[in-house]
């Protein structure tokens, strides 16, 4: 009989439970992943427990206050707290969100925090986003045109604009690639939804004149062809938006230009 094992070091352990905070009535437990590279050891996840009478909202709130005051090692990126940066995007209770718009009281039980899945991780809940940043350089994430620059703006009537609503919208969180099974499986190759809605942004923008370059790049059979509509993508983004959408719709101008 075969006998499987994960790799050396991957194996997760029972961490620290730190005290409980004296005369707290209104008590959660957050159960948070930790890493440290430099020790050798393997992760292991915490147990924190926060006093919610004297906490924020929000899962970051809490984040914050055990970095603050219990904690100071726990490590973890964020920024604006306005769900506009996507710093903070974070496995919350099983699902890809941002720290800072995900309700306390929205997450059952425990409160069980991991950093995004199949993503190096740097440290504790700090993923290592430089493969991802390098597939958004590809796109060549910026306005081409061949003509003349005007004197003030590109103009776009309002129904071009329209095209590129939930589109412009994308904080590059990077929830929902890593959510995503066909690009836990072939990361090295296929964009990934975020990085192909942030393609299908520039495509759709009636200022830019490099459509059919743009197609080009992405005419292969891993950096688009990889998605199977699974959903993933659109169930968990945090700003409500459609990148399964924006695939089907590269897909569709794919076959147009060839009929």
């Amino acid at each position: 009989m075969v006998e499987l094992a994960l790799p050396a070091n991957s194996k997760v352990r029972t961490g620290h439970t730190h005290p409980v905070p004296k005369e707290a009535k209104n008590l959660k437990a957050f159960k948070v992943y930790r890493w440290t590279p430099e020790d050798g050891e393997t992760p292991r996840v915490d147990t924190y427990h926060v006093d919610l009478d004297d906490c924020g909202p929000m899962v970051l709130d809490a984040l914050i206050k055990i970095k603050n005051e219990v904690d100071s090692t726990l490590t973890f990126r964020r920024s604006c707290r306005e769900g506009v940066c996507g710093s903070c995007a974070m496995n919350i209770d099983g699902t890809n969100t941002l720290a800072c718009t995900k309700y306390i009281s929205d997450v059952p039980g425990d409160a069980k925090i991991y950093p995004l899945p199949h993503l190096p991780v740097v440290k504790d809940l700090v993923p290592d986003l430089t493969h991802v940043y390098a597939q958004y350089e590809s796109i060549e994430p910026w306005l081409k045109a061949d003509t003349a620059a005007p004197e003030r703006e590109r103009p776009q009537t309002p129904e071009e604009r329209a095209k590129l609503d939930g589109l412009w919208e994308c904080i590059l969180c990077f929830s929902c690639s890593t959510s995503c099974p066909s690009y836990w499986w072939n990361g090295d190759r296929y964009l990934g939804p975020a990085i192909l809605l942030q393609a299908y942004r520039w495509i759709a923008d009636s200022r830019d004149e490099s459509t059919g370059e743009r197609l080009d790049q992405l005419e292969d059979p891993f950096r688009l062809y990889r998605c199977h509509t699974i959903m993933n993508c659109t169930k968990t983004c945090p700003k409500n938006l459609n990148p399964a959408k924006a695939i089907a719709e590269i897909k569709k101008l794919m076959v147009a230009r060839k009929g």
